[in-house]
């Protein structure tokens, strides 16, 4: 499917929080327990100022998706070190837009001299684990049961990869 990156703007405020609603009020791939207000569109937009953020566009324009690097830590001695996130519009995953997301977003964590990638995944969000594994990611940790949502209790799984240089 044909699709572009364009920087994360003000303007894609309404896009970007309807898919990320649908993900907290429907399953476990964001952590948030139902909708949540379009003030986390800023928090997002302040990630931008540091660190890649992306909406990912149709051939037609719409918003199909967005994608960010975070930073690990707010510590110097974490620079290296970034979490992606991505999250796709329902109807639009299994077409590689996920996978050309995190070669973005490699590309970007390279020229940063990023070196390594997390990744923090509800342990109910199996399609994103696979995802990461099947992308070079490996499980490094996993937090037993500390979240609960929709009344069901939960780990986070923590992946990582180290980025060769290209």
């Amino acid at each position: 499917m044909s699709h572009e990156f364009e920087k994360m703007m003000p303007g894609h405020e309404e896009e970007v929080m309807e898919i990320f609603n649908y993900y907290t009020e429907n399953s476990f791939a964001a952590f948030p327990e139902g909708r949540v207000t379009n003030k986390l569109f800023l928090a997002f937009l302040g990630i931008g100022k540091t660190h890649p953020s992306y909406v990912i566009k149709s051939g037609e324009g719409a918003v199909i998706g967005f994608c960010m690097l975070r930073p690990y830590s707010p510590f110097p001695v974490f620079n290296e070190t970034a979490k992606v996130s991505y999250f796709i519009k329902p109807g639009f995953t299994g077409m590689g837009i996920g996978k050309a997301a995190l070669m973005k977003l490699e590309d970007d964590a390279r020229e940063l001299r990023i070196k390594h990638l997390l990744a923090d995944i509800s342990s109910e969000n199996s399609e994103s684990i696979g995802f990461h594994k099947m992308n070079g990611f490996s499980q490094c940790g996993c937090f037993q049961n500390i979240g609960r949502k929709f009344g069901k209790p939960f780990s986070v799984v923590w992946m990582e990869k180290e980025l060769q240089s290209t």
